[in-house]
């Protein structure tokens, strides 16, 4: 799984640090993914060089972790891309109809720090439509730290992030976040509805009998030889009749094609046919 090891000098020398000694399998990511993210970790640590970077990996356990953290796919929003969930909330009205008391079984894969599933269970309950009390989410990342975080489900409004604007596509933002000044904490009534839990989605393999999953910019980053295995993991998990949602630059592969059926194309959200 790992790439021809490197000398320590090089970005290949900082990858195979990382293989031996932080919790990530890098071989699964391609190497302008994995060369960017650690490219930004050593500009903030004024690293000249890689060598010098991983000097500073093998000293500085905080060091690691920060890595870690860059690494794993962490970039995220509530209601990112809201053209998206406009064009899911038709899908969950389906799903909610269909499934009835039975309950509705929705996996996001990865959940980073837990804004995509609370932004689900904030829809479910938005909606007249949908029965929110029979939504179960199974939120899943590799990254202990994410979802530390997600299960916290505290946010803060910074210069970059403005977490009341994310939360524009809900009819009444207070009845789903409690806000003191900049801070927003997820209601208990919405975090109720999701888990979390760690997982590796290449190898801890499938789920089972999922209505609906997300996996959503994800897959540009795989490397292309487990692109395959990832999709596999995800096809396996969904009922026939079930609904994917990708990233909006990604797609399902040709052989898998015939089995599923776009519902909206804009937003890569499919319907599996089995």
């Amino acid at each position: 799984m790992s790439r021809t090891r490197g000398g320590a000098g090089d970005l290949q020398g900082v990858i195979d640090f990382v293989e031996d000694r932080v919790p990530f399998e890098p071989g699964y990511y391609n190497e302008a993914y994995l060369g960017r993210r650690i490219a930004a970790r050593m500009q903030r640590r004024d690293a000249e060089d890689h060598a010098e970077y991983r000097a500073i990996l093998e000293d500085d356990d905080e060091e690691r972790e920060a890595l870690l953290d860059a690494l794993t796919i962490n970039v995220t929003g509530f209601f990112r891309d809201p053209d998206m969930w406009a064009d899911l909330r038709p899908v969950l009205r389906e799903l909610s109809e269909e499934n009835g008391r039975g309950g509705v079984d929705v996996w996001s894969a990865p959940c980073a720090d837990g804004r995509e599933p609370y932004s689900l269970s904030m829809l479910a309950a938005d909606d007249d439509e949908v029965n929110e009390r029979h939504l179960r989410i199974t939120a899943v990342d590799i990254s202990e730290e994410a979802l530390d975080a997600a299960r916290a489900g505290m946010y803060e409004t910074t210069r970059t992030t403005d977490i009341g604007d994310e939360l524009s596509p809900l009819s009444d933002p207070e009845a789903y976040v409690e806000q003191q000044e900049d801070v927003f904490r997820v209601r208990e009534s919405v975090r109720s509805r999701v888990t979390f839990e760690p997982y590796d989605l290449i190898r801890d393999g499938p789920k089972a009998d999922m209505d609906l999953v997300f996996c959503r910019n994800l897959l540009i980053y795989i490397d292309s030889e487990y692109k395959g295995r990832l999709f596999e993991t995800l096809r396996e998990s969904i009922r026939p009749g079930g609904y994917l949602v990708l990233g909006k630059t990604e797609t399902v592969p040709p052989d898998m094609r015939e089995s599923f059926e776009p519902v909206a194309k804009r937003s890569r959200i499919y319907q599996y046919t089995g």
